[in-house]
């Protein structure tokens, strides 16, 4: 029975293999980081048009909405699905092959290191939900995700294993907004990239990390606020950590900078398409 379990496990492995040997699925599943940098310049777009009083959700949902009612905006969702389930079916690949897989011979992962499979896992599962936003959005069907947010939590509050749940998901925010921090700050990015970027790259990386680090880490003490104030409507996501630091003061000038490092983690995701190691 083991060595059936093994011969299935080996199998699978060489299959995946196979299928990142693709150049085809390689190249769409870069255009991943393409349209990944599209959504990030339109919420860079909406924070500062808060900044300056008009409204919009400084979120995904913001964006894709956007997006939609733009002319041709649902052709490029369609697009933009597809590209985001390649990135996450490549993400798959690297959970069962370790990270940077076409640099593998035979898809030897042995070395690779269980929380970069855990990473791989995090972010196919990132790029899924992406995926069926993009989907909802391009079908008709987009909801804002910042009222979903609060919806959900006004439920999960109604109970104290519910309260608990959301704690949990405030610290996994903080935690994952602390890591794009640290990344930024610490320059690591720099090791996911091959080849010889422009100058301008690092400092887009910089600041692109943790600009998206600090609103990632900021959703996520929202929500612990909300549960400690038992008010699910500050739990919005990135919209309510956007629209909070607007209110903060300075709020204006707060507003701008954000943006600005949004706008950079957009821009350093078109640089991921082209020097991504994968």
């Amino acid at each position: 029975m083991a060595q059936n379990e093994t011969n299935r496990a080996n199998g699978m492995s060489r299959a995946v293999d196979r299928a990142t040997d693709s150049n085809t699925f390689e190249r769409v599943a870069r255009a991943g980081h393409v349209m990944s940098g599209f959504v990030h310049l339109l919420i860079a777009y909406i924070i500062i048009q808060l900044a300056f009083g008009t409204g919009g959700n400084a979120d995904q949902s913001g964006a894709l909405g956007a997006l939609a009612a733009k002319p041709g905006g649902r052709f490029v969702l369609w697009v933009a699905m597809v590209a985001f389930i390649a990135m996450a079916l490549w993400r798959l690949a690297e959970t069962v092959l370790g990270p940077h897989v076409t640099e593998k011979s035979g898809g030897d992962g042995d070395d690779t290191s269980l929380l970069d499979r855990a990473k791989a896992f995090g972010l196919a599962v990132v790029y899924f939900a992406f995926a069926f936003s993009a989907y909802q959005f391009a079908s008709g069907g987009g909801k804002s995700s910042g009222q979903q947010n609060a919806g959900m939590s006004a439920r999960l509050m109604e109970s104290g294993g519910g309260k608990i749940l959301l704690v949990v998901v405030g610290l996994v925010a903080i935690a994952i907004g602390g890591y794009h921090i640290y990344k930024g700050a610490s320059k690591n990015f720099l090791d996911d990239l091959k080849g010889t970027p422009s100058k301008l790259v690092e400092p887009l990386g910089v600041v692109g990390y943790v600009a998206k680090g600090l609103v990632i880490a900021g959703a996520g003490v929202l929500v612990i606020v909300a549960v400690v104030n038992a008010d699910p409507s500050k739990a919005t996501g990135l919209d309510g950590a956007v629209k909070t630091l607007g209110s903060a003061p300075f709020g204006q000038f707060l507003l701008v900078l954000a943006g600005l490092g949004i706008a950079a983690y957009g821009l350093y995701s078109f640089v991921m398409a082209r020097y991504a190691r994968m």
